[in-house]
């Protein structure tokens, strides 16, 4: 059965009429067995920010939206870089794009001698460098590093820059974010994490992501089982559905059968992930999720197309599990209608996807004042699962798992204070400054600066 808007606002009226404000955000809760979002946690955020429970039966469904838009709007409008570290100006006098092979770097120095390095998302920079040369690498320089927030809404318009929305921009210009962090960090002898929020999370356990697409039930579970195995996650995820296919499976058959086998592989303790990757029409993501419930699992990924936003809503309002996403999501506009409209449980932004932290962190805030956990994305190469792990140490929203595909072995980095290896599924963040980590210096004189 498929629900519309007026099904759902018809249902909310009529509990906020004969319940107040309070039954409508209970009922937006979801709880798995072991309570993924926590209705305290969600009840304290939204008391503090003035929510009373207490509206009149006459109160308008307008009304309410409208103050819970106001309230995400606040949230995502409070500064995020702590720019009282910085006393003086940092004028950026170079900001360099080098590549070896398929590995592209960010370097940017400050007239002072302040420098910042960063990695990109290589799979994608292969594409998109011009991009990064000809639209972002000109803004910069000049500009005072410690206006960040603004130099991100500024360089948006900048060359009409907003018409490349999505990965097209977001990506180069996260590699210019990261390197900046990076720079500010040292300068202020901070973690990145530290520069956009306080330190919740100095470790961070793990979920292991697999993908087995293409492979039998029985071969998937083997490679799962190896997977886990390998980083003692407590957490896992497995991809169902055949990717933005429609409604077929890939190979037949398989989904439905690997749910409960991978179930009763790892038994009632372990956490279960599902990621469809935008596999299904309305219809059929609610049956299959109704699957995904029987077998307990703790979310249920991407349903159906990731720009199907009231369709996402509408399987969310179907089903119990928990709902996530937003791993393609370009636009923080289209982010805030997502938890408004409470078609996400847990936000999924990519911290190169989606631009950066500082986008992201917007996106964390505004699921935190509504009690909505925040679950980032991890892009597969470069050092994005660092990147994601200095985003999740400053979030108070964090999720209890978050997304791990392996280390980067072929960069050579050294960290002194994280041996950035899964001891028994659990993660050390890097508190040393910027990044954390330091990229040996003769392998990135091998990289040559790329032009326009």
């Amino acid at each position: 059965m498929e629900f519309g808007q007026a099904d759902l606002w018809g249902e909310r009226r009529h509990l906020m009429t004969h319940f107040g404000m309070g039954a409508l955000i209970n009922k937006n809760m979801k709880n798995t067995r072991r309570d993924f979002l926590a209705q305290g946690a969600m009840g304290a955020t939204l008391l503090a920010a003035g929510w009373s429970g207490c509206h009149s039966a006459n109160d308008s469904i307008l009304n309410t939206m409208e103050e819970k838009y106001k309230l995400l709007d606040d949230a995502a409008s409070e500064p995020v870089l702590k720019v009282e570290l910085f006393p003086y100006p940092l004028i950026v006098e170079k900001l360099d794009l080098l590549r070896y092979q398929n590995n592209f770097i960010c370097i940017v120095r400050t007239a002072d001698g302040a420098e910042g390095i960063s990695v990109s998302n290589n799979a994608q920079m292969i594409s998109l460098y011009p991009i990064f040369v000809n639209r972002l690498q000109p803004f910069f320089i000049g500009k005072d590093a410690r206006n960040l927030e603004k130099l991100l809404e500024e360089v948006y318009v900048y060359q009409s820059n907003y018409k490349l929305q999505n990965l097209a921009l977001w990506i180069p210009l996260a590699t210019i974010e990261f390197a900046l962090l990076d720079l500010l960090g040292k300068k202020a002898q901070k973690s990145m994490g530290e520069l956009i929020g306080e330190i919740h999370n100095p470790k961070i356990a793990v979920y292991q992501a697999n993908n087995y697409r293409g492979k039998s039930a029985e071969e998937s579970l083997e490679g799962i089982k190896k997977d886990v195995a390998e980083t003692k996650a407590k957490a896992l995820k497995f991809k169902i559905g055949g990717r933005m296919s429609k409604n077929a499976d890939f190979p037949a058959g398989r989904t439905e059968k690997l749910i409960p086998l991978v179930r009763k592989a790892f038994g009632d303790e372990m956490i279960i992930y599902a990621d469809s990757n935008g596999s299904y029409t309305v219809k059929e993501a609610i049956r299959i999720g109704k699957i995904i419930e029987e077998y307990k699992f703790d979310f249920y990924e991407e349903p159906v197309p990731f720009d199907w936003y009231d369709e996402t809503r509408q399987v969310a309002v179907a089903l119990q599990v928990p709902i996530a996403g937003g791993e393609q999501e370009p636009s923080l506009h289209q982010f805030t209608w997502l938890i408004c409209n409470d078609a996400l449980d847990i936000v999924q932004p990519d911290m190169f996807y989606f631009g950066g932290m500082v986008r992201s962190m917007k996106v964390a805030r505004m699921a935190h004042a509504v009690g909505k956990q925040c679950v980032p994305h991890i892009s597969g190469s470069g050092l994005g699962y660092l990147y994601m792990m200095h985003f999740v140490s400053a979030i108070p929203n964090a999720g209890e798992y978050h997304e791990f595909k392996g280390f980067n072995r072929t960069l050579p980095i050294e960290c002194s204070t994280s041996s950035l290896e899964s001891e028994h599924g659990v993660v050390t963040v890097p508190s040393g400054p910027g990044l954390g980590v330091t990229i040996d210096p003769e392998y990135i004189a091998k990289h040559t600066v790329v032009k326009g």
